[in-house]
């Protein structure tokens, strides 16, 4: 009787050991966000968002990794205001603290180019008749 509650007890540490391990990986969630990067520095982030009206911020630490598109790394003084960026975080209580940075390749945006469509004003076209009008009299 003692071996079926010491397994009970057992079973139910093991359970919730798991059920807590559970609850830590969930506070760990990765969510990324996408902007453009406004402000940076050692400790801050600042990306504006086509989302979001303020720019957010995100708390920056020397774990931070920084990459390309392809995930190949990038230097941090690479990283600037202007730069778009996709921002992998996890959510610290009120807090969002950044895992890693995605440099996405700066594209500059232009106007299409359009073809100039020229009016070309030409003098009207005046056609020209000759009439040769003959009088004769007859007497």
């Amino acid at each position: 009787m003692k071996t079926t509650s010491i397994s009970r007890f057992g079973a139910a540490l093991v359970f919730g050991a798991l059920a807590s391990f559970g609850s830590i990986a969930l506070a760990d969630t990765i969510v990324t966000s996408s902007g453009t990067i406004s402000e940076f520095g050692p400790e801050a982030l600042v990306i504006r968002t086509e989302t979001s009206a303020p720019p957010i911020r995100y708390v920056v630490n020397k774990e931070v990794t920084y990459v390309d598109d392809t995930g190949a790394p990038v230097a941090v003084d690479v990283v600037k205001s202007g730069l778009p960026v996709s921002v992998d975080y996890v959510k610290d209580g009120d807090r969002m603290v950044v895992r890693k940075v995605i440099v996405h390749r700066h594209v500059e945006h232009t106007a299409p180019v359009v073809e100039e469509h020229r009016t070309v004003t030409t003098a009207p076209v005046i056609e020209e008749h000759k009439t040769t009008t003959t009088t004769t009299t007859t007497k």
